[in-house]
């Protein structure tokens, strides 16, 4: 199945950064976002998603996204860096959902990473007819968000290559956890209907099957390492790409050890990238033991 003429929003494709929110004293630290955007606009990513899962966004109410947007921009504006920024969001009624897509209009976003319905457990028609009210609601790009082990449901392939002839459906984050769905997606997907995994092990599996990249929460530590294999892989350089995973691979698990993202806070507290590994309840920060496997961890990545 392939399309012609498309007119989508943008093609995606790369290493995306789902961005870790910033807390301190219970409230969003603005100084250490801003000092995050800057690091992070210094290494190859090609977007940024924010207030997703790793982002905490259920945590976040309306005017704190709102702040994070601004932030972000500001921060990227202030290092000269042009890139595409999604926002996260997730609801398991479409009324409210479409009226929150209708609040965010102002905001600087390109688009919206959209997860499935949680709890509700719709069917394949109603995840249909969920997307497409989503996608009639916005003139901005839409990245599908299938994560069944956190929703509850799975948006099965037919479904999805349904979805994805809509121009503003332009791709899926895909968490399946099906090998045989990811694959037969890329297997029949449309050209330019991006699929990035959002399976941090699976990166480079995914990337060798075909996947246009990854939004990686791992790649808050050695990001430019996870582009190289990308990279790599796009060179032809099978083997040097299948090396630099070799030596990533244990990172994901480390990192998801817990979860996430308290262990990659963790990390980045103890980088000096933020002030503080704070999070929001239901979620803590990391155990004293993985703690100690993190240092542990970077003292052995400064040391090699």
């Amino acid at each position: 199945m392939e399309t012609t003429g498309s007119t989508r929003p943008s093609a995606l494709g790369g290493l995306w950064l789902p961005l870790i929110t910033p807390f301190r004293d219970g409230e969003l630290d603005e100084s250490s976002l801003r000092r995050l955007v800057k690091h992070y606009a210094g290494e190859p990513i090609d977007g940024f998603i924010l207030g997703a899962t790793t982002g905490e966004g259920m945590a976040l109410d309306e005017a704190e996204c709102e702040r994070l947007v601004a932030v972000t921009h500001e921060a990227l504006s202030a290092a000269g860096r042009r890139i595409p920024v999604y926002f996260g969001l997730s609801g398991s009624d479409t009324l409210k959902t479409v009226k929150a897509l209708g609040r965010s209009e102002a905001w600087d976003v390109a688009g919206y990473l959209i997860a499935c319905p949680y709890y509700t457990r719709p069917s394949q028609r109603g995840l249909f007819a969920h997307f497409s009210a989503l996608a009639d609601a916005t003139g901005r790009a839409i990245l599908i968000y299938n994560i069944p082990y956190r929703t509850g449901v799975n948006l099965g392939n037919e479904t999805m290559l349904q979805l994805a002839e809509r121009e503003n459906i332009v791709g899926v984050k895909d968490c399946s956890a099906d090998a045989t769905q990811s694959f037969d997606l890329l297997r029949h997907k449309p050209r330019d209907f991006a699929v990035l995994t959002g399976e941090d092990p699976l990166f480079y599996t995914a990337l060798t099957q075909g996947a246009e990249g990854g939004i990686t929460a791992s790649a808050h530590v050695q990001t430019a390492a996870f582009a190289a294999v990308r990279n790599r892989l796009i060179a032809g350089d099978q083997a040097g790409a299948l090396s630099d995973w070799q030596r990533l691979a244990d990172l994901p698990r480390l990192l998801f050890a817990e979860p996430s993202p308290g262990p990659i806070k963790h990390w980045l507290w103890r980088s000096g990238l933020i002030e503080s590994p704070e999070m929001r309840l239901p979620m803590v920060p990391v155990s004293d033991g993985l703690a100690a496997r993190i240092d542990q961890a970077m003292a052995a990545q400064r040391q090699g």
